[in-house]
């Protein structure tokens, strides 16, 4: 399930986030307030790419990722609002925060579309409307601003998983490319009108940030779904997007940001809800996993939404890691969380990080960091506040844990 699917509802980028009575909205531009341009006209970013740095790599032998240079595991976090904060005052203290925890990986969002950009209040990349698409390059609200996170991040040696389009409605969905062209949610992987302008968009991303080393991997979709579609149909659509990608920037990961959900002939345990293991939203993990140029696996855990135990989270991770060891590529829990309100919060998400640091996940992102920026909160119900205390939730769940990632020896299972 998408973890803010019911917490955001912004119309498209009229950001009002879950937060405190006290705090106030992200600040946001003047409605209409933007650059749009066609893909041809696109300026060259304000900032540089391309410095110094080693690009991520999956090491042959233990598979794993080689992360500035060495091979090891590693913990990290989602962030997915960096691109839609309104000062890089405000990108500068999060990069640091996350550097300053010990972690190595955040996830921010690379995709931003509106049927009409008149209508936006805030930050967005693309315009979708009359059978065109349009970018926005406006300094203050469009594509400069996942410019200065991307150089940002590379000057710190963060590195940061791109999804390239939302499976759900909110900052950018599918939704926003059947509008303009046609069709439906489900038919969008095989539309061509629509994957001409999805790989339009694509293309343009990966070149314009493929000389990068802070690019950890692109990621073809946060949270792809066809529910009641044969499976096939996702799996043949990340074939042809990830190979198109690899054609275009080949030094990078590529991943499909999927949710990580079985189909038959794997099976639920027994006693747990057989909906993850369904293929009913058109996803198989393992078929995905196979993909040649799907580089590593991913997924994404929220027990509490699916009607399932915070103790089957220790097996769905159990599960993904013999999968990843079976066809031999590296896999990681891309998102996780709990929520605040669970007294057991803390005892919950350290079982499944004990669980990833006895196995052999390759690394985790836990959803997701939460901080004051100019009187608000990004975050909702699961977010962990950054905090230096010792003792604290963030200290317990975030920073010890990514000691723990870190020190943790490449080869021990």
């Amino acid at each position: 399930m998408n973890p803010f699917l019911s917490l955001f509802n912004w119309g498209f980028l009229a950001v009002t986030l879950s937060l405190p009575a006290s705090a106030s909205p992200l600040p946001q531009a003047a409605s209409g307030q933007s650059e749009l341009v066609e893909f041809s006209g696109a300026p060259a970013p304000a900032v540089s790419f391309g410095g110094s740095g080693d690009f991520v790599s999956i090491d042959s032998t233990s598979k794993l990722f080689k992360l500035g240079g060495v091979t090891q595991y590693f913990a990290g976090t989602n962030t997915w609002w960096l691109p839609y904060t309104t000062t890089n005052t405000d990108v500068d203290k999060i990069l640091g925060e996350i550097k300053a925890s010990g972690l190595l990986v955040t996830r921010i969002w690379g995709f931003g579309n509106t049927n009409d950009a008149s209508k936006v209040e805030g930050n967005f990349f693309q315009e979708l409307k009359g059978g065109k698409q349009r970018l926005n390059f406006d300094a203050a609200t469009g594509i400069p601003k996942l410019d200065y996170v991307v150089s940002k991040a590379e000057d710190l040696g963060i590195k940061l998983i791109v999804p390239l389009l939302n499976g759900h409605d909110d900052l950018g969905g599918i939704n926003t490319y059947v509008t303009n062209y046609g069709g439906t949610k489900t038919s969008f992987y095989t539309d061509a009108k629509s994957q001409k302008a999805y790989l339009a968009y694509v293309e343009f991303i990966v070149n314009r940030y493929k000389a990068s080393p802070a690019i950890f991997s692109w990621e073809l979709c946060n949270e792809p779904r066809c529910e009641g579609c044969d499976t096939s149909i996702i799996t043949t659509w990340a074939t042809e997007v990830s190979r198109a990608i690899k054609k275009i920037d080949s030094r990078h990961l590529v991943s499909l940001g999927d949710e990580g959900w079985f189909a038959p002939p794997q099976k639920a345990p027994a006693g747990a809800n057989t909906y993850p293991y369904s293929g009913a939203e058109g996803i198989d993990f393992a078929a995905n996993l196979a993909i040649p140029d799907i580089d590593f696996g991913t997924f994404h855990m929220y027990p509490d939404q699916w009607e399932a135990t915070d103790e089957w989270g220790n097996t769905f991770i159990k599960e993904h890691d013999a999968i990843g060891k079976k066809l031999g590529k590296p896999v990681i829990l891309e998102e996780y969380g709990v929520k605040k309100a669970k007294s057991d919060r803390v005892k919950i998400m350290q079982s499944w990080q004990d669980t990833i640091v006895k196995g052999t996940l390759a690394g985790d992102l836990f959803w997701q960091l939460e901080e004051t920026l100019k009187g608000t909160k990004p975050g909702d119900e699961y977010g962990v506040q950054y905090s230096k205390e010792a003792g604290s939730v963030y200290d317990e769940v975030v920073t010890k844990h990514a000691r723990d990632m870190k020190e943790k020896a490449v080869g021990r299972a």
